[in-house]
């Protein structure tokens, strides 16, 4: 079992993950990533998305994406974690704190003061466990999102 650093011989492997992530969560039907954008967006001129993976006997099994956020409050930079998921077949092996654990050195190391995700409020499973790593809910947040035709209609009005 090891937790390193996503390469591109893994964007293959993380795609497929990430559509069953995507099942997982009840919205196949909104996952369109494929192969090419997730290569480009890791690995293009100048990447914006970073990940890391969980192998098991040189099969990846699990993988997290993340991007840098920014508080203006505590002036630094932070990791906003987009993804986590270890294959059902994998979980309670330790592999998802592994990958998490990761993600808080790198942010020890880098001087960033947060490291934050959502998660969708039905999943028990996920927040037990991230309960159990010290993380908690922020109350009084609500996250709010434009997408498609609701994205395109506001930019166009002046």
């Amino acid at each position: 079992m090891s937790v390193r650093r996503i390469q591109p011989s893994d964007v293959d492997s993380v795609v497929r993950l990430v559509h069953a992530l995507a099942e997982y969560e009840k919205a196949p039907q909104e996952c369109h990533l494929t192969s090419e954008q997730l290569h480009a967006s890791l690995f293009g001129e100048a990447p914006a998305v970073f990940g890391h993976v969980a192998e098991v006997d040189g099969e990846v099994v699990g993988y997290c994406l993340w991007f840098l956020s920014y508080s203006t409050w505590r002036g630094t930079h932070g990791i906003y974690m987009e993804d986590l998921y270890v294959d059902p077949a994998r979980r309670g092996s330790g592999l998802g704190k592994a990958l998490m654990v990761e993600l808080a050195r790198e942010c020890v190391s880098k001087g960033y003061q947060r490291l934050e995700w959502s998660v969708l409020k039905w999943n028990t499973p996920a927040i037990d466990f991230y309960g159990s790593v010290g993380a908690f809910p922020m109350d009084g947040w609500e996250m709010h999102r434009l997408t498609d035709a609701a994205l395109t209609d506001f930019a166009a009005k002046g």
